[in-house]
């Protein structure tokens, strides 16, 4: 295969990249907290020897659009919302999350979890707990959750220590290799959610422009691909 070819062909490997990624911003149009995510593209030039350089496309890297969604009225005591930059921490298994998503219950030992069963962290990154036969709950704008008008905890808003360490690590969850750090000016809102801020008509676009892209290449590799035939046959006849 000539240089043409292998050109096209890492084209190619990142449109699909690029494919996969707008199908899953579509799949989660709903996904509370769910952050957009798009396939950087950069130029990969190699020196040939005795011939000019080959240039390729390279999309390895990805893009996550940090911008925020719409709130949701839900009425849920504790469905929480982030107006403003910041993140809920989060205990996972795998370690300390970031999440955009607010949705928790108290659990059978009165912790907030999510529902995968993770719990929220406060602003000492420590569990938040809820006493069961607490009542009148409510959350002001700081993050101090109150029972009948007694502060129970703070619900702690954090951010990565350096933006470039936030990694997407699927779903609505970040990772942060440098370590967090507690977020400055935002506030909360009980009672709502924040939605997707995935926008379907531009995801839409953006598919149809990637899938015509992918079948131009594709025209392109068959095309070449007949040529070679071609050639082979009348240097063989």
């Amino acid at each position: 295969m000539d240089a043409a070819g292998y050109t096209t062909l890492t084209r190619q490997a990142g449109l699909m990249r690029e494919m996969q990624s707008v199908a899953n911003n579509i799949a989660n149009l709903s996904t509370t907290g769910f952050r957009r995510e798009g396939v950087v593209f950069t130029e990969h030039v190699a020196r040939l020897d005795a011939e000019p350089s080959l240039s390729m496309a390279s999309a390895s890297a990805r893009h996550v659009d940090l911008s925020a969604g719409g709130l949701a009225h839900t009425g849920g005591t504790f469905d929480f919302a982030i107006q403003g930059e910041g993140f809920f921490l989060i205990e996972t298994p795998a370690g300390q999350r970031l999440s955009r998503a607010g949705s928790f219950t108290p659990s059978a030992e009165g912790e907030l979890v999510n529902a995968q069963g993770d719990r929220l962290l406060d602003e000492g990154a420590a569990p938040i707990f809820v006493p069961p036969d607490a009542t009148g709950i409510t959350l002001a704008a700081d993050g101090t959750l109150s029972a009948d008008g007694q502060p129970m905890g703070r619900v702690g808003l954090w951010q990565a220590s350096d933006p470039l360490d936030l990694r997407h690590e699927g779903g609505t969850l970040f990772s942060a290799e440098g370590g967090v750090e507690p977020a400055e000016g935002a506030t909360l809102v009980q009672g709502s959610l924040e939605e997707s801020n995935v926008d379907p008509v531009s995801e839409v676009s953006r598919m149809i422009e990637v899938q015509r892209a992918y079948e131009l290449g594709q025209s392109f590799l068959d095309r070449e691909d007949d040529r070679i035939r071609t050639t082979v046959r009348i240097l063989g006849e």
